[in-house]
């Protein structure tokens, strides 16, 4: 640990999304109400235990890019810290560990929005632990990573430390 605290990654799960019409192509679907609901109160939750990021990374998806800016809003994040990487859209957990080492930039704390069952995957390649399974719509899960370059994050070097999901609390 250095003086500014650990390196942090956070994943979140994109919110709750609309399958309510069925022409809208995957990309498309925008989240439901309650997707609209759980994100700010999951934000919330975060900022509660003091885990604001200083860079958000989202897949482009309409879900995904709603999920973070609902996040970023809720955290009082500047637009301008939302980083979109088309590779993040449905990648696979190989894939997003290269969005995170591509766009982590120097921030110590990073967060991914992402896909099922990416980001769940991605979840426990990083940190060895399966117990949690596939995490429902708008977890958040907060990993202390190695403090190193985000270029040189790899699988199995995260632990866990903070993990949240909306109906935790109802």
């Amino acid at each position: 640990m250095t003086a500014q605290g650990p390196r942090r990654l956070t994943l979140v799960r994109h919110a709750k999304s609309d399958w309510g019409v069925a022409s809208l192509d995957d990309f498309d679907r925008p989240l439901n109400k309650r997707g609209e609901r759980d994100a700010p109160e999951m934000a919330a939750r975060l900022a509660a235990a003091g885990l604001v990021p200083g860079r958000i990374i989202t897949s482009p998806a309409v879900r995904a890019l709603a999920t973070a800016q609902c996040f970023a809003a809720a955290l009082g994040c500047p637009a301008s810290r939302i980083v979109k990487a088309q590779s993040a859209y449905l990648a696979s957990a190989g894939q997003l560990l290269e969005v995170v080492r591509q766009h982590g930039g120097r921030s110590r704390h990073v967060m991914l929005v992402g896909h099922n069952p990416g980001i769940s995957s991605f979840c426990v390649r990083l940190t060895g632990d399966d117990s949690k399974g596939d995490v429902p719509t708008c977890a958040v899960m907060s990993l202390v990573v190695p403090d190193i370059a985000w270029s040189r994050l790899d699988f199995g070097a995260a632990r866990l430390d903070f993990y949240d999901f909306p109906k935790n609390h109802r």
